[in-house]
């Protein structure tokens, strides 16, 4: 799928031709959001995405399960570009939850998920498809998690929503960065 808006190739302004670079650097290519939506925009709205990213570090639910209920939320919108670089990222530095995120579809029976990882996983996408969740749901929820735990999961899918929606809403899809991850020549810590 094409993007709707044609990407930029040669970005205006040092810091992002800097991120372009970085970036690229990282994923074997500048990502389809920089290239389409970043560089159309003023430099505050892609810094805000990477306040996210390290806001997102500050969070106490298991990073794990923040990683699980991402790719939740980012199946149940269709956000290729989300699913793709996610994968990536799981399957460069978290493979030991590739079999969670190949199991995602059935979540609700897998042995491999936990009850605590299935009351997330069902809030998030109770949250994703009806854009409110149950008494029900909210009480498993709070079962398992903390007040804060619970604001943070749902800061987890709202912010989601967001990065999902400005990419289908773009038609920003794949960049193929599992295919890249795959191809990369193998560098020394992966051979070990």
């Amino acid at each position: 799928m094409a993007p709707h808006l044609t990407p930029i190739e040669k970005p205006k302004g040092v810091r992002m031709k800097l991120l372009y670079r970085f970036l690229g650097r990282q994923f074997g290519k500048p990502p389809g959001w920089l290239t389409v939506f970043s560089a159309r925009m003023p430099l505050p709205f892609t810094s805000w995405m990477g306040k996210v990213y390290r806001l997102s570090k500050k969070l106490e639910v298991p990073e794990e399960t923040v990683r699980l209920v991402r790719e939740r939320v980012n199946r149940i919108n269709m956000c290729t570009w989300c699913m793709d670089a996610d994968r990536w990222y799981v399957t460069t530095r978290m493979p030991q939850l590739l079999p969670k995120y190949d199991a995602l579809h059935e979540y609700q029976t897998s042995a491999l998920f936990s009850e605590k990882e299935r009351a997330a996983l069902d809030f998030a996408t109770e949250l994703t498809e009806d854009k409110q969740v149950s008494d029900g749901t909210f009480a498993v929820l709070s079962r398992h998690y903390s007040e804060r735990e619970v604001c943070e999961l749902t800061w987890v899918v709202a912010t989601n929503h967001l990065f999902n929606l400005t990419n289908r809403g773009l038609g920003i899809g794949s960049d193929g960065l599992c295919e890249i991850a795959d191809n990369a020549p193998a560098t020394a810590s992966s051979r070990s």
